[in-house]
């Protein structure tokens, strides 16, 4: 089952667990219609959902038809969606401040285009991204897969020292303390880390 109306807002993903298999991955609503006919087939089917942008667990409402449940998810996503940016350039709040630099600092900023101050904006917009922006996508690459881990993997063999490696960087020694965990499971986290999508 596909959600094929179109919509003006990015897509959620997220995975569903039977136990420790994976069921499926793609789009809330194909996931959400899949796992009610999961639950209809096994009524004894231990469901978990994730998230798969921020490894959080999530529930479905999943009362009607297949078509009810998609447009119930659609108008939650629509209404979680963030606002559109007002039109125009941001204003900038730039602040004067003095900066002690060689002379031959000073020369090449007065060559560059734009003059001095804004060389040194971008010179440091860049610096910033370059350092503050991985660092802080890689916070949120551990942080989701630890939520995931934590719900599915909390009481394995290996779970404390995983963690430890995950947040230190450490991806083969996180390997190696997963190594006796489910398949699906271990295949999961190690998704979430590298920033891939679960194939459906």
């Amino acid at each position: 089952m596909s959600n094929s109306h179109p919509s003006a807002h990015p897509v959620l993903r997220c995975t569903a667990f039977d136990g420790s298999r994976r069921l499926v991955s793609g789009p809330h609503a194909d996931v959400a219609v899949a796992v009610k006919q999961r639950v209809r087939s096994h009524p004894d089917a231990a469901i978990l959902i994730f998230d798969d942008q921020s490894g959080r667990e999530i529930d479905f409402d999943l009362r009607g038809s297949d078509r009810d449940i998609a447009d119930r998810i659609e108008k939650q996503s629509a209404a979680t969606a963030e606002p559109a940016r007002a039109a125009g350039r941001p204003k900038l709040g730039v602040v004067s401040r003095e900066v002690t630099l060689l002379p031959r600092h000073w020369e090449w900023l007065g060559a560059q285009p734009g003059g001095a101050s804004a060389t040194l904006r971008r010179l440091v917009e860049t610096a910033s991204r370059a350092s503050g922006d991985d660092r802080a996508a890689l916070r949120q690459l551990q942080e989701r897969t630890y939520r995931f881990m934590s719900a599915m993997a909390g009481n394995l063999p290996g779970f404390e020292e995983a963690s430890r490696a995950l947040f230190a960087n450490k991806i083969a020694d996180m390997e190696t303390h997963m190594a006796g965990w489910p398949d699906d499971v271990r295949a999961h986290v190690l998704r979430l880390f590298e920033g891939e999508p679960a194939a459906a």
